[in-house]
Parts: C-alpha cells; structure tokens; sequence
C-alpha cells in the first residue's frame, strides 16, 4: 500500500514515523513535509490547502491510504473532496471539523447535550462583549471561535486585560476572521490533560493520556505557543477519572456528534481539566494534537494503518488498542524569540547522535534543506525532542540529555517540561 500524509509539521513526522512501521506500506508520501519528513517519506511540493492537486496527485500515485494532519484542510473540507473522488482518506469531514472550526459550535453543542464544561456566552459584537465583563467575575477566558494555530485564547486576570483582550480579538483582529466571534467562558483551576481518541463515527476509543505545556517560558510564563513540550501518560489521569471521561464526555461526544447527522471519523482530541467539581472538557481539536501526538504514537503498539483503516470502514470496536508500560517526554526546540520574531535558516547539527539509539526520537517541526544540502531552522518550533523511560522521571531525564546532542544558533527549550511529574 502507498500512504500520502498531509502536513508538515512535527505532528505528521510522528505520523510518518507510525506508519513506516506498518508491514502493509511499500510507501510514503508527505505533502508537503520538511528536512525529517524526507528521512522516511518522499516529500511532494503540494501545499496542505491544494485540495484538487492533492486528490490528483493521489490517484496518480494509486494512493491506497490518505491522513490529514492538518486542522486547516479538515476544517477546510479536504476529505469531503477526497472522498466524492473515491479516495481513501482518514480525518472528520468538513461538517464534523467544525467541532475544532468552531468554539462557539463546541461549547453550544456541550450544553445542548450535558458534556461538562465551563460556563460560557459567544459574542459576535464587541460592544456586547464589553458589556457582559463589566458584570463579570475575574479571572475570566477569552477565545477567538476560528482556528488561531493554537494561540487564540487570552487568560484575563483583570477587567482591564478583558477588554484589552477584546480589542486584540475582534477589533485589532490578530488572529484574522477566527477572531470575528468570541467564546468569554468561566475560569477553570486544575490539571490539563490531553486524550486523542480514535473514532469511527459510532465508536470512540481513547488512547494514553498525554499533557502539553502552551507557554513560551519556564514556570508556565510568557505568551502561548502551538506547545513547548509534552509528556504521556499523565499521573492525573487515573483509571476514575477514565471512566469518567468514557461514561460522561468521550461517547457523549460521539452520541452527540451522530445526532447533529455530524459522524465523526477520525481522530478527537479532548483538551481536558480535571477540577474540584471533576473533569471538564477545555476543546476539542479534529486531529492528532502538536506535540501530543510525539509522545503517544511512539507508545502504541498497534499498527496504525490497521487502526485507521478500522475508523474508516466503522469497524473501530474490533481493535483491541494497546500501548506500551512506559512513559515518553518531548522537548520542543525552538528558535530564540518564537512565538513572535525569530530568524530562519540556521544551520542544525547533531542528528546522528540519534542514529541506532532505540527510544529517543527527533521530530522535525520548522526545518528545511538549505541550497548546500543541509538541514536547517524553518519555523518557530524547530524539533520536538522525544525519549522514552521506564516512568516519567527517566523519560524526562533521557529527553533532556538527548537535547544536548543538537545544536543551532539561538537553539531555545523550556526546563521544566514534565516538572509536574515530581508533584504526583
């Protein structure tokens, strides 16, 4: 079987990873991939948005299977091109991305079906919007309804950082058109958990746990970010709180989803935070989180063609998800100044340090082949450094040591990915 893969970042270079263990493919594509991509797959110029020229391109290629990475081509409608020409392709259609397309769609279908989460009002006028924090209790969560890479929402402490926080969304328009509507929802406390869970429109099934760290500084400090590393299985995610999820949140969402005549197939991503009053679900995202998904794939022990193959012809119930006792931390390598101003281009060295080493990973995120061949920094998240570990501790400990095998100019990580573990 040949398998085309849609995106570039480090999420689809996990994917790739993933799927160049399967014995039943012959081959992979990545459209339009990057410098680590082309270790395992061969790269193809086609952007993520080029719906038509990606399904040319895949019946040419007799492309047995198609995954989308990507949030943009999900919420764009891309499977619902592939499969009106009788493609093979694995993600949501176009009506059931907007569950990540969408907060203000997410949160109203919670409510209407009793999903827990935090209490919310949308606002399509600023002026309104305004009004409402006037009466509202601090600190309270702003989010911008549209896709804004992951960046699109504003924890306010004060009156003032509101309303500021409503002029950046809606009238300064940083995050573009996603910031025409806004979601001001209540404040939650507690941990964060992420749970990607395979879906095939009936069925769900979660996998390990995982917890991502947004800020772009220690001590989760300085702006948001896509994410400056991750670690799985989280310690807080006990077998409880699972069976919470699964009874109260994970079918639910599907059950939901189905009533909607919105099947959702493909991978969910429930951002989760477990509070005093129990868990709550964050967002939910339509694909495989960035740097989630380079923590939980290198655990699973099932072969991943197989499982999305079972999402797509509704037989998920017949797979019997497994993953691996152990634990897995990713530091993401970043250029010096992201989220916000970097330089590109710098030369990277190291990658052989990671040659024949059995559980250490370097997942490319924003890199590239410079005119001399080598590779070189092409994007703010640069690398996302993963190793695995008997527990958490050792896999944080092999992740960090594993960071000093590479090295660039104005080369910049976070210190305290996964330091929650020594708190469990």
């Amino acid at each position: 079987m040949k398998v085309l893969i849609v995106g570039s970042g480090g999420r689809e270079h996990a994917i790739a990873v993933s799927v160049a263990k399967s014995k039943q493919v012959e081959k992979i594509y990545c459209a339009p991939g990057n410098a680590g991509i082309a270790a395992v797959a061969t790269c193809v110029d086609i952007g993520a948005m080029e719906f038509e020229k990606l399904a040319d391109f895949a019946e040419e290629k007799e492309i047995g299977l198609t995954i989308i990475g990507m949030d943009d081509p999900l919420v764009g409608g891309v499977v619902d091109v592939f499969e009106k020409r009788g493609l093979r392709v694995f993600g949501p259609r176009k009506n059931a991305a907007i569950i990540e397309g969408s907060k203000a769609f997410s949160k109203d279908l919670m409510k209407k079906y009793s999903i827990p989460t935090a209490t919310y009002e949308n606002f399509d006028s600023p002026e309104k919007a305004l009004e409402y924090l006037e009466k509202a209790k601090m600190p309270i969560v702003l989010k911008a309804d549209g896709l804004a890479l992951g960046k699109g929402v504003l924890i306010c402490n004060t009156l003032e950082e509101a309303k500021e926080g409503v002029k950046t969304l809606m009238l300064d328009k940083q995050f573009g058109d996603a910031g025409n509507q806004i979601v001001i929802e209540e404040f939650m406390t507690g941990r964060e958990v992420s749970v990607l869970c395979y879906c095939d429109g009936t069925h769900i099934k979660p996998m390990t746990s995982a917890q991502d760290h947004k800020r772009a500084k220690d001590n989760d400090e300085g702006l948001n970010t896509g994410g400056m590393g991750t670690f799985s299985p989280s310690p807080f995610y006990t077998e409880e709180v699972q069976k919470f999820c699964e009874e109260k949140v994970y079918q639910p969402t599907m059950d939901a989803m189905k009533a909607e005549g919105r099947d959702f197939v493909g991978i969910l991503f429930v951002g989760l935070m477990l509070t005093e009053d129990g868990p709550k679900v964050l967002e939910y995202n339509a694909r495989f989180g960035d740097p989630e998904a380079q923590v939980v794939l290198p655990r699973m022990k099932n072969d991943i063609v197989d499982v999305m193959n079972a999402c797509i012809d509704g037989k998920l119930d017949e797979i019997d998800l497994q993953f691996e006792e152990n634990a897995a931390v990713c530091v993401v390598l970043a250029s010096d100044g992201y989220p916000l101003h970097y330089e590109k281009g710098k030369v990277i060295t190291g990658f052989e340090n990671f040659e024949e080493k059995d559980g250490y990973y370097v997942f490319h995120a924003g890199t590239k082949f410079d005119e001399d061949g080598n590779i070189v920094t092409n994007g703010g998240r640069v690398l996302g450094i993963t190793a695995k570990g008997q527990d958490l501790k050792e896999a944080r400990k092999n992740a960090y040591a594993a960071t000093e095998w590479i090295s660039f100019e104005n080369k910049y990580m976070r210190n305290d990915i996964g330091k929650a573990i020594d708190e469990a």
